[in-house]
């Protein structure tokens, strides 16, 4: 009897060839798991908790779901939908402030699909007597991508380990214009002064017009 655990089946039959990609795509074991909701999350979508309350409840939980962000005055500023919205509000409130994003209610969807979400979203935002500024332009820029969301609320060091981890993926995927930038990077100020010089001394600068053409594209 084979006792060997059968492996997920996103794990199974991955090409040799994509095996870096898969297991970078794939490192984070939660990445692409459901929500887990907590049963003090249990609140009902229609009930706005204070921003600061209902991130010390999800604290330990990764929920996906539709959110909508109130101000100080109990006006709708943002509807949004997130697989995380913890850090969706993290980086909202990072953003635009206490007063501007000051109450939250939330539907939790346990297995989220972006249309659904998205429906959803747009039924919120019908409901209303107007459309909130963050979802028209006019209250500034609010973070429409996880990414965005995510770099605006992390420390320094959080932003260094996303950098790092966005290099490993370019890397994953064969990135050729990676390959340009890490070499372009390579090249020493010496180098590029012994370049500017014998252009000088030989009249061919193709060298160093490729060079600084490469630097901004």
């Amino acid at each position: 009897m084979n006792n060997t655990p059968e492996l997920p089946i996103e794990h199974q039959n991955v090409p040799s060839n994509h095996q870096g990609l898969h297991d970078f795509l794939y490192s984070a074991a939660d990445e692409h798991a459901v929500t887990t909701v907590q049963p003090q999350l249990n609140v009902a979508s229609n009930v706005v908790l204070p921003l600061g309350e209902w991130q010390a409840l999800a604290e330990n939980a990764r929920v996906a779901g539709v959110y909508a962000v109130m101000d100080s005055a109990n006006r709708t500023q943002y509807v949004g939908y997130s697989r995380n919205v913890l850090t969706a509000l993290k980086g909202h409130l990072a953003e635009h402030g206490s007063d501007v994003c000051a109450g939250v209610r939330v539907q939790i969807f346990k297995f989220p699909k972006r249309e659904e979400m998205e429906s959803l979203r747009d039924t919120w935002i019908a409901e209303l007597d107007e459309v909130p500024p963050g979802n028209t332009g006019a209250g500034g820029v609010w973070a429409t991508t996880v990414g965005e969301i995510a770099k605006a609320a992390m420390s320094d060091v959080e932003k260094a380990a996303y950098e790092e981890k966005k290099l490993k993926l370019r890397r994953a995927m064969a990135d050729n214009e990676l390959s340009r930038e890490l070499d372009a990077a390579a090249l020493s100020n010496e180098q590029k002064s012994e370049r500017f010089i014998a252009a000088m001394t030989d009249d061919n600068w193709s060298a160093v017009i490729q060079e600084q053409t490469a630097e901004t594209i």
